[in-house]
């Protein structure tokens, strides 16, 4: 929904208020679903008079969207400040998708940060190779380096900070204020802190990437996507993706407002738990490295307390020797945490990664084995109670 974003109020009363106009809720506090492909014209004169505006807020037909999915884009549009509009998808990853195919065309170059996740790294290698379009990966924490890696054909950079599975912040307003200086597109998947912890346009970012399955759903229940942009790129943003028949479906816009009204305090939760189990597990001997940028001594805090108002429980945790069978008995043995994908949820869930299979520049030991944790909503004692046994499996193995 295209509208100006304000940082006027403080971010829970955003939280709470945005996107909620009369006109699409009602007297109801939030807005009904409305299901529907086919909206109807009272006259000829009518429907010829809506062939051309092309915005949200106008009903036109269901692939436009309608009151659900407005209100939750325009909520997101509002917690944005200097955002033009926010473009809805079906799930997290066309979210990235969309992004670039509406800042890029066959001979363009991609530069990429090469902690990037991993499906949208297999999209650039290869999904846009058979659009004719080149990717280059980079070191994100390296910006002279990133600066002079910059060609004639490059036109957009894709970061994403902190990094997918290892946690690296990276400078964004400094490598933002590289690209822009040769006229690159910024687009930076937001989705660990989101624009309550980050805001992304103000520093220096054209598009910024949301997977809403995450913190704005929060209740593993949703699949979606959102790309919020700049005046500049937002109408491109928009054509492209309804051209290409994106919409995310009003059942799952209301889960997701649903979700983003008590985003604020269960984000807080998470990050305070969070805190309390890297610090706890900083000081076990069975830990090398906790990669947790709200800890400090970890790498990227101090960029971290510079830029950043919020974080979020996700952390990883490199173990001090062992092998991937210990590692493995490590995840096993918890009780508490899940064995699954994504985050963002309620419930707390653990992995063990290999950020060795996803790097083309950046290095990381093959022996280095690392187990990533989201920290949910449980009391955080239980939780220590439980890596407690799982450490103690790893020891065994």
């Amino acid at each position: 929904m295209a509208g100006e974003g304000s940082g006027k109020q403080g971010t829970g009363t955003r939280l709470v208020g945005a996107g909620r106009k009369p006109e699409w809720t009602g007297a109801a506090v939030n807005p009904p679903v409305w299901r529907a492909s086919t909206y109807l014209y009272e006259d000829s004169a009518a429907q010829e008079a809506d062939r051309l505006p092309n915005a949200d807020g106008l009903f036109h037909y269901g692939a436009r969207g309608g009151p659900t999915q407005w209100a939750l884009a325009d909520a997101l549009t509002q917690l944005e400040p200097g955002a033009a509009g926010t473009m809805l998808y079906p799930t997290g990853l066309a979210a990235p998708v969309m992004a670039l195919l509406s800042v890029l065309k066959s001979g363009d170059e991609l530069l990429v940060a090469d902690n990037s996740y991993d499906p949208t790294r297999s999209f650039a290698t290869k999904a846009l190779r058979d659009y004719g379009i080149t990717t280059r990966f980079f070191d994100p924490l390296d910006v002279k380096g990133f600066a002079a890696l910059i060609g004639d054909g490059s036109r957009a950079v894709l970061l994403e900070s902190p990094g997918s599975l290892t946690m690296e912040v990276c400078d964004v307003p400094a490598l933002a204020k590289a690209a822009k200086a040769r006229g690159l597109a910024v687009l930076l998947d937001n989705t660990w802190a989101g624009p309550t912890g980050f805001q992304a346009l103000r520093h220096g970012v054209d598009l910024s990437i949301l997977a809403l399955t995450k913190h704005v759903g929060g209740h593993s229940d949703v699949m979606m996507g959102s790309v919020t942009a700049t005046a500049e790129y937002y109408p491109r943003l928009r054509r492209h993706s309804l051209m290409l028949g994106q919409q995310a479906s009003p059942d799952d816009a209301a889960l997701a407002l649903r979700g983003l009204r008590t985003m604020g305090v269960r984000l807080e939760r998470s990050t305070a738990s969070g805190l309390v189990i890297a610090e706890w597990l900083q000081g076990r001997s069975e830990i090398a490295a906790v990669l947790c940028p709200l800890l400090p001594g970890s790498p990227g805090h101090e960029l971290w307390r510079r830029d950043f108002t919020g974080g979020c429980g996700l952390l990883t945790v490199v173990m001090a020797g062992g092998d991937a069978a210990a590692r493995d008995r490590l995840v096993d043995a918890l009780a508490l945490f899940g064995i699954g994908y994504s985050w963002g949820g309620f419930e707390s869930l653990v992995l063990g990664v290999h950020p060795e299979r996803d790097r083309s520049v950046m290095s990381w030991p093959k022996d280095a084995y690392a187990v990533r944790l989201w920290i949910g909503l449980e009391d955080p004692a239980d939780l220590i109670a439980d890596l407690t046994r799982g450490l103690a499996a790893w020891s065994a193995a």
